[in-house]
């Protein structure tokens, strides 16, 4: 966890020096664990727009966020878990009404004492890749939509989880109105290969989400994001509340989030209780260097 906290700070300090010159994975085979895994506003820049925007999964914006997350009771009950995603949100125009979304999850974790000989044990997750297809305008009704292939990469080291492909649909649907935003993001993810050594997987993501912008650029959010392992029949679903602040670092926009997670439903020897989130996030907007 101390590596992970230093790591954090770092990106921080590295963000302020550039500014003045951005389903149910864990150690193998047991315990399981989650982590996730999800049209631009009118108003321009301005940090109130830039709020609402990243409320938006498949907004023309393109931002960097490092998640720090804490969870406890795993294991044999004392276990903890600390991991931070670096997720890349990177928007391409591909025609003069369509975007193509890449967003990537990208786990660095850490485990420590899931048994009492356990120990500590630092690696990589597997990276979860999504596009998203999706219109540049809204609809008619004000909807704003996203679909496309969504990929699990076998990135992950020293056992942290099954080192196998998998491949999937996801898809993202919202409405924004008044700084508020409604919505739900969800894939569904299959392993395609190395089943006769890690078994076969078959996760289902769903992310709702509900958040409100104020005019000072303050972001409230709740969301879950749950995963059903439909080979083990079971749930993990952390509830997740967080505010966001967007502020300038060397005259950069950076969001800072901070909240508590509850887990209301998780297998056996996964995470339980409370959990904690903290998030920096580097802004990029359109013509601004």
């Amino acid at each position: 966890m101390r590596q992970l906290l230093v790591a954090v700070v770092a990106v921080v300090l590295a963000g302020q020096a550039g500014a003045q010159a951005v389903p149910d994975e864990t150690v193998w085979p047991k315990p399981r664990l989650s982590y996730s895994s999800a049209g631009t506003p009118a108003g321009g820049d301005s940090e109130q727009s830039l709020a609402t925007q990243l409320s938006n999964p498949v907004a023309d914006l393109i931002s960097v966020p490092f998640q720090l997350n804490w969870n406890q009771g795993i294991g044999d009950g004392n276990g903890t878990q600390t991991y931070m995603n670096i997720q890349p949100v990177i928007p391409i125009s591909i025609s003069e009404d369509w975007n193509l979304i890449s967003r990537t999850i990208l786990p660095l974790v850490s485990f420590s004492d899931l048994t009492p000989d356990f120990g500590t044990v630092n690696g990589l997750g597997n990276t979860t890749q999504s596009f998203f297809f999706s219109p540049k305008a809204p609809t008619k009704g004000g909807l704003i939509w996203g679909v496309g292939p969504v990929f699990n990469v076998p990135t992950a080291t020293n056992g942290i989880a099954p080192n196998q492909w998998g491949a999937g649909i996801t898809g993202v649907v919202l409405t924004q109105k008044h700084g508020w935003t409604l919505g739900m993001l969800a894939n569904q993810i299959w392993s395609v290969n190395k089943e006769e050594q890690f078994g076969e997987s078959s996760n289902m993501f769903l992310q709702p989400f509900i958040s409100y912008s104020t005019k000072k650029a303050t972001s409230i959010t709740l969301n879950t994001e749950s995963t059903y392992n439909w080979v083990d029949e079971t749930w993990s679903v952390p509830i997740n509340f967080t505010v966001g602040q967007i502020i300038k670092l060397g005259g950069k926009p950076v969001q800072i989030t901070g909240g508590v997670r509850y887990w209301a439903e998780s297998p056996d020897e996964a995470a339980e209780g409370w959990g904690a989130r903290l998030v920096v996030t580097y802004l990029f907007p359109k013509g601004k260097g």
